[in-house]
C-alpha cells in the first residue's frame, strides 16, 4: 500500500516543533521502501493551515517531534496518521524506521 509521509525539517533533520519548521520532506513509499522524496516550503504558519495543506499534497502519515492537540485532531479528521515524540533524525531514516515498525517515539514535546 502506497503511503506518503510528511516530516517537518530544520537544517535537514526533524524539527522539534511541527508548526515552526522551515521545510517539509514529503516522502513517498510503496509501503515497504522509499520511492521518492521532495522538499517543500510550507506556507506561513497559521493555526489549522498545515493539516489542510499537507492533506492536499496527499500525505497519509506525519512524523513529528511535538505537535499541539488541535493540529493532531485536525490531521485525524483528515484520516492522516500522526506519530509524535520522534527524535531528531534525517527524514529517510525516520520513514524507514516507521515502515520497519521500529520508530522510536516518546512523549509529545508540544503542550499547546
Amino acid at each position: 500500500m502506497k503511503t506518503k509521509f510528511a516530516i517537518p525539517l530544520e537544517e535537514g533533520v526533524l524539527c522539534s516543533h511541527f508548526g515552526h519548521c522551515t521545510q517539509f520532506a514529503i516522502i513517498d513509499t510503496d509501503g515497504e521502501k522509499i520511492i521518492g522524496k521532495d522538499i517543500v516550503i510550507p506556507p506561513p504558519h497559521e493555526p489549522g493551515l498545515l493539516p489542510k495543506w499537507l492533506s492536499e499534497k496527499g500525505v497519509t502519515h506525519v512524523i513529528a517531534g511535538g505537535m499541539g492537540k488541535h493540529a493532531v485532531d485536525l490531521f485525524s479528521q483528515r484520516l492522516i496518521t500522526v506519530y509524535t515524540g520522534a527524535q531528531p533524525k534525517e527524514p529517510e531514516e525516520l520513514v524507514e524506521d516507521c515502515l520497519a515498525g521500529n520508530l522510536s517515539i516518546g512523549g509529545n514535546t508540544c503542550d499547546h
